[in-house]
């Protein structure tokens, strides 16, 4: 591990936890070991240095998700292998912060367009995968067709994203739980051929 990635593993989850504005550089050295010049020998500001730690911490939270769904087959069981997934997410990411595209999204949304950017472009993806899901799934016959997949997919997504913010606020993660088995329950028989 060279010395970037050193710092990025030790303070990915930092950024997480304490956001973007919450994290100061006594933080950073703290959670490295390391001097101010030591860091910034390695990344060019602070902004270079949250929006890596934002790429560290999708990759170790979201990464998985996207090959998980590339490996099976089906739409219906992409969606379920979705929701499964999800029902272990809080386990996952508890001790980095909870859930990066999240936690990015409301902090750097005022005050670090760059990195509020990299989220907005995280969860358009993550939209566009599940509505090529359920497009997908119509034309395999495996969905109605009369299903609007832009709105079921804002709606998944908004259902996914709505129950770790209470996962994470509430310290509970049933509340996932519970949103899983209602869009694997509700949602997904709904639209099933």
């Amino acid at each position: 591990m060279n010395t970037a990635e050193f710092i990025l593993d030790k303070v990915a989850p930092v950024f997480n936890k304490k956001g973007y504005i919450g994290t100061s550089l006594a933080d950073i050295t703290t959670a490295t070991g390391l001097t101010k010049g030591a860091i910034y020998c390695n990344f060019q500001n602070k902004e270079d240095l949250a929006l890596k730690a934002f790429e560290l911490n999708v990759k170790i939270a979201l990464i998985p998700l996207f090959k998980l769904i590339a490996n099976t087959t089906g739409s219906i069981s992409k969606l379920q292998a979705i929701t499964n997934y999800q029902r272990n997410y809080y386990e996952l990411v508890k001790d980095r912060g909870g859930c990066p595209m999240l936690r990015v999204g409301v902090d750097a949304s005022y005050n670090n367009p760059l990195l509020f950017k990299a989220a907005q472009a995280l969860s358009k993806q993550m939209m566009d995968g599940l509505s090529k899901i359920i497009v997908d799934g119509i034309s395999n016959k495996e969905i109605n067709v009369n299903i609007d997949a832009s709105s079921y997919a804002k709606t998944i997504l908004s259902i996914i994203e709505g129950s770790s913010l209470l996962a994470f606020t509430h310290y509970d993660q049933s509340y996932i739980k519970t949103a899983m088995d209602f869009i694997d329950e509700v949602i997904i028989e709904k639209i099933k051929m």
